[in-house]
């Protein structure tokens, strides 16, 4: 099993997705941390915000096959079009779930202001309101995703996998 797990660590695909992924995560946390003034730890794993690391693991990912096997491949093509679904599913299905669970925050406060109850099973705690992400956000994860694979593939393993 350690076997498997150090071929992954040292597969170019594999990094370059950690990469894209790592960075918009450390991005999250460091623009926190700097416009804010607040350090939220959890900005290193949670969802949403600038950039998409959901997008920038995918395209990363993505852009890394298309250097590795020089070209739009069979395997390029499936690794685009699911990062398409991702991308969209980012931008579109969470982006209003994230609405979604605003709002219902909004009517728990206005109730529970009012002393009227509210039962929700097995939630103490508001809804995660951050789930999705803006074109911009998806956009910028999708540029950090390209630069990531380019860098690796071109500098760090200078261009000969």
């Amino acid at each position: 099993m350690y076997h498997v797990f150090e071929e992954i660590c040292h597969n170019y695909i594999a990094q370059a997705a950690f990469w894209g992924w790592f960075s918009a995560q450390a991005i999250k946390f460091l623009w926190q941390l700097i416009r804010y003034r607040t350090l939220r730890l959890e900005r290193l794993v949670g969802s949403g915000g600038f950039p998409s690391s959901h997008t920038s693991f995918v395209i990363s990912t993505t852009t890394a096959l298309y250097f590795k096997n020089n070209g739009i491949t069979d395997l390029f093509v499936v690794a685009l079009v699911f990062s398409i679904v991702v991308m969209y599913d980012a931008s579109g299905v969470r982006r209003e779930a994230g609405r979604q669970a605003q709002i219902l925050n909004q009517i728990v406060e206005y109730f529970s202001k009012r002393n009227i109850p509210v039962i929700l099973k097995g939630r103490e705690i508001a809804l995660k309101e951050l789930l999705g992400h803006t074109p911009i956000e998806v956009f910028g994860g999708l540029i950090l995703g390209i630069l990531v694979a380019y860098i690796q593939y071109f500098y760090v393993y200078n261009g000969v996998i």
